[in-house]
């Protein structure tokens, strides 16, 4: 007998707001409205789209040589990473294996770590055997994404303050009378905000937000076609504890002072790339790639017709040495697909000047 699904604090807001619901990392979750997918990734590209990602695990770590501790155990370096800067990072295996991706914020004398919905327990046992000093509390907190150009309107509308903050950027802040914690981040390649809140006071927030005309609630499935079209890779389809940073393209994630210890060996047989479909088929999930010879040399591992684009993209593992030209195989017929860099849609991220 299957465990019964958790809810986020939000479930009663979305049922409410006539969200269509699926299963997904053992929670409940809105996959979508009653406007469909395409119009919640429309407007959310053109005006701002409200998401839950209360599933989301939220860490605070504390203790002593904080700092020295982390480093063991993450491919991170805090040299030079001041406090309310976030970072991407990745949490490795003993073979060099991604076990999760995550986003970790340097604050005052401790650090924040979000995680995947999937892998909260699988990370919080990695991180506390590698860290034995360390205390890591999972917070009851819900998690809310802004995003789109205009979510640093709708929300400095609640607190002007939010302004200040670009690009993985974070503090805290009075939101609807509510202390929050904010940043600037996001996993669409739109600007926007990630605000964690404690779950008691999540549905007023989201409710003062909803207020503004700029902002209607987005499900997950238009956050899916939205970090796709970003080029952005999801845990546990783009990659796993399997693959390695060099093969996902997410060896930049390690800093140049570790790569050499950390990155060292074989180079990768495959890597991860963009593609476009030539013909107007969907390409999905599992699809194999094959030569012009019919010889499998990869596998997509995301695709989706592309609201903004309106052609198939997909992000496909293709073996280094596979000639030209390339097919995605979909119900037994082949469908050329040619290489795309990536994003496929430009990031808008509002960044410092001068900053990378």
């Amino acid at each position: 007998m299957s465990e019964p699904l958790a809810r986020t604090p939000l479930h009663a807001l979305h049922a409410e707001l006539g969200a269509r619901f699926t299963p997904f990392a053992g929670y409940e979750m809105p996959v979508q409205y009653a406007a469909g997918l395409r119009a919640e990734h429309l407007w959310t590209r053109s005006h701002a789209g409200l998401f839950d990602v209360s599933h989301m695990g939220q860490l605070r770590v504390r203790g002593p040589d904080l700092v020295r501790a982390l480093e063991g155990a993450l491919p991170v370096d805090f040299s030079g990473w001041p406090v309310g800067l976030q970072k991407y990072s990745l949490l490795l295996n003993e073979r060099g294996g991604i076990e999760d991706d995550l986003m970790i914020a340097r604050l005052e004398g401790e650090v924040a770590i979000v995680v995947n919905a999937a892998c909260k327990e699988k990370d919080l046992g990695l991180l506390r055997a590698r860290c034995a000093q360390l205390e890591f509390e999972l917070l009851d907190r819900a998690l809310l994404a802004l995003q789109g150009p205009q979510a640093e309107e709708a929300l400095a509308s609640l607190s002007s303050e939010v302004r200040k903050l670009r690009f993985q950027e974070a503090g805290t802040f009075r939101i609807a009378d509510i202390d929050c914690f904010v940043t600037r981040s996001g996993y669409t390649g739109e600007d926007g905000f990630e605000v964690s809140v404690p779950a008691q006071a999540a549905e007023r927030l989201a409710r003062a937000l909803l207020v503004h005309p700029a902002v209607k609630p987005v499900g997950l499935g238009a956050r899916d076609t939205l970090r796709l079209e970003a080029g952005l890779p999801l845990y546990g389809q783009d990659m796993d504890a399997g693959t390695t940073p060099q093969e996902a393209g997410l060896a930049w994630a390690i800093p140049r002072a570790r790569r050499e210890a950390l990155l060292s060996g074989t180079p990768p047989m495959r890597r991860l790339g963009g593609f476009i479909g030539l013909a107007r088929v969907p390409i999905r999930h599992g699809a194999a790639v094959v030569d012009s010879a019919g010889t499998e040399v990869g596998v997509v591992t995301s695709g989706t017709v592309s609201p903004s684009l309106g052609r198939p993209i997909a992000l496909a593992y293709v073996a280094k040495d596979a000639g030209e030209p390339l097919a995605a195989v979909v119900r037994g017929d082949r469908h050329e697909i040619a290489r795309a860099n990536l994003p496929f849609v430009p990031k808008r991220y509002k960044r410092r000047a001068g900053s990378a």
